[in-house]
């Protein structure tokens, strides 16, 4: 059974789904990222990065025990551990690996930074708001404009979809409506209706905080001097 490490966040559910998708069984294992536990020596020992998800498999390659960081890593290997959610012919494998990297390179961590500038900063910036809203609606067209090319991201049902569709969930708190983007709508229900995601996207629901506003501590733990902290 597989040791998951995680927490209910859009990189947390991204390997929730493909759980659920694959029926590879697992092990939840919280890590209270307002609490500080992604600092703890034990975790660190498997997610050098101070991030979640991370996982244990103990049927890894050889048959021993492997760990792995990073959720796009993680839904790679789980992809070829089941052979599932990403064919091996070169050129739909690499369709399926380009729009990966889009989601870890440019949709992930723009949407974040507009969750940030928009919620979560102390003080509100309004260039900074401005700056990645903007750019999220930019990063929506994109999506959009290749799903009306596609059924889904690599044309078939993909760990890009499964990676990409966490971060559209909030897409108010990002400032977008996905009224405005009809072929991203489309995708986007069909995706959320699918009975796997529904059970991944309950993984510790009930552990999520509640509104936007932050105590001093999971302020600290989630973007002040605690991640700076040399370790």
């Amino acid at each position: 059974m597989i040791d998951l490490y995680t927490w209910p966040t859009p990189n947390g559910h991204k390997v929730h789904i493909m759980l659920e998708e694959t029926g590879l069984p697992y092990k939840v294992i919280p890590i209270d990222i307002n609490n500080g536990d992604q600092f703890q020596p034990e975790f660190l020992k498997i997610s050098p990065n101070n991030k979640m998800p991370a996982m244990i498999d103990p049927d890894g390659p050889g048959g021993q025990p492997y760990s792995l960081f990073e959720s796009g890593a993680i839904l790679m290997y789980l992809a070829e551990k089941t052979g599932k959610y990403m064919v091996k012919e070169p050129r739909s494998r690499y369709l399926v690996i380009q729009w990966l990297m889009f989601q870890m390179g440019g949709l992930g961590p723009m949407l974040g930074q507009a969750h940030h500038f928009r919620q979560y900063a102390p003080e509100k910036i309004p260039y900074a708001v401005a700056r990645y809203t903007n750019e999220a609606s930019r990063l929506y067209n994109v999506l959009d404009r290749r799903l009306g090319e596609a059924e889904y991201l690599a044309g078939d049902y993909s760990i890009a979809d499964i990676a990409a569709f966490p971060w559209i969930r909030p897409y108010e708190r990002q400032g977008q409506k996905l009224e405005d983007f009809p072929n991203l709508k489309r995708w986007f229900e069909a995706i959320d209706a699918r009975p796997a995601v529904k059970r991944g996207l309950a993984v510790l629901a009930d552990r999520r905080r509640k509104g936007w506003e932050l105590d001093e501590k999971t302020r600290n733990n989630l973007f002040g001097a605690a991640q700076y902290r040399r370790r």
